[in-house]
């Protein structure tokens, strides 16, 4: 469920008229990379990707200096990529300096930020980094997630940009394609740490299968604001598709908004869809248990007063060390839940 767009995050304006950046220098810059990166350069050849938009990137070695939306640097850093990152976009850090939950085991300290709301992203922090490729998801056909749409075209002139598909698809294959992107740029999928979490995630997810034979619950996933109560359709975001190819029974909002991804709901028809779990979206931009209190609707859903809530990463990190945690909780959430919608 895409909420940050529906949700109010106000876009910006970055740069003011005649902030350009020199862009012949920074051509420059980005051409001078010298030595290789991890795992060397493939004996000094060129280098190339083809994205999720069938755009192919070609480079003349691989890259090392990469600018990625955080969500897409967590995945990357699970399967081995990490000094290459130099630069990230997107929630990365809490007000408190600690990481944001979209970073997952990225060391933030490491990566220049280059905005950490909705329409943030300095373009000339961006340059300044001679990136050598753009990295993001794509919820949509051709969007870029967090790539400002009023700087888009300033930011796409700097350096190739590759986009993973993480909408109306099942989750399994964004994390294939992430794996596929960090092997070209250097990762070995075969190491321990890459190899375990697969391991874990496969057990998870057949756990989850078998948990939910045996186990009648119906999980409404969903996200609140101050003014609404979004229903996820589950037919939309890669997890929960996924989760319901594995049998997971969601309840499926009738009349969704644009774009499918969700259906908004007045606080006053909250009520609207019975639910055993609460599968509740756990963004920093959206709001939790302990500030939903105030709301009645929310006090009388059966979920609520049978506290079965539990927490819902609806951006997941698509990897195989971010996706496997993220089963497990929604198994034990169903193992713990009593029939009550």
């Amino acid at each position: 469920m895409r909420q940050a767009r529906a949700l109010p995050l106000s876009r910006r304006g970055l740069l003011a008229a005649g902030g350009a950046v020199g862009l012949g220098a920074l051509v420059t810059a980005c051409g001078d990379n010298g030595g290789s990166g991890s795992g060397g350069d493939d004996g000094g050849g060129s280098w190339s990707f083809t994205d999720d938009r069938k755009t192919k990137i070609r480079l003349d070695s691989r890259p090392q200096h990469i600018v990625a939306y955080i969500g897409a640097a967590a995945a990357l850093y699970d399967f081995g990529i990490d000094k290459q990152i130099t630069g990230v976009f997107g929630p990365t850090t809490l007000k408190n300096g600690k990481p944001d939950v979209q970073a997952g085991d990225f060391p933030v300290g490491q990566a220049t930020s280059l905005g950490n709301t909705w329409g943030q992203f300095n373009v000339e922090k961006y340059a300044s980094l001679a990136p050598d490729l753009l990295i993001t998801n794509m919820y949509d056909p051709g969007a870029l997630f967090y790539v400002p749409d009023d700087s888009k075209k300033k930011i796409l002139q700097l350096a190739p940009s590759a986009a993973v598909t993480t909408g109306r698809i099942s989750m399994l294959e964004p994390i294939k394609r992430y794996a596929a992107l960090a092997e070209a740029l250097g990762a070995d999928l075969k190491a321990k740490k890459v190899t375990d979490a697969k391991a874990r995630f496969e057990k998870a997810a057949e756990t989850l299968r078998k948990t939910v034979k045996s186990h009648k619950i119906k999980v409404m996933a969903c996200s609140a604001s101050a003014d609404l109560f979004y229903v996820s359709n589950p037919k939309i975001s890669a997890d929960l598709i996924y989760f319901s190819e594995l049998g997971v029974d969601f309840v499926v909002p009738e009349k969704t908004d644009k774009g499918g991804y969700f259906e908004s709901l007045s606080w006053e028809n909250a009520d609207k869809y019975d639910a055993d779990v609460l599968f509740l979206d756990n963004r920093t931009a959206t709001l939790q248990p302990s500030a939903l209190t105030a709301k009645p609707t929310w006090s009388k859903l059966a979920a609520v007063k049978a506290g079965q809530i539990t927490p819902w990463s609806s951006e997941p990190r698509f990897s195989y060390a971010g996706a496997a945690p993220l089963v497990e909780s929604l198994t034990k959430a169903i193992q713990d839940a009593k029939k009550v919608g």
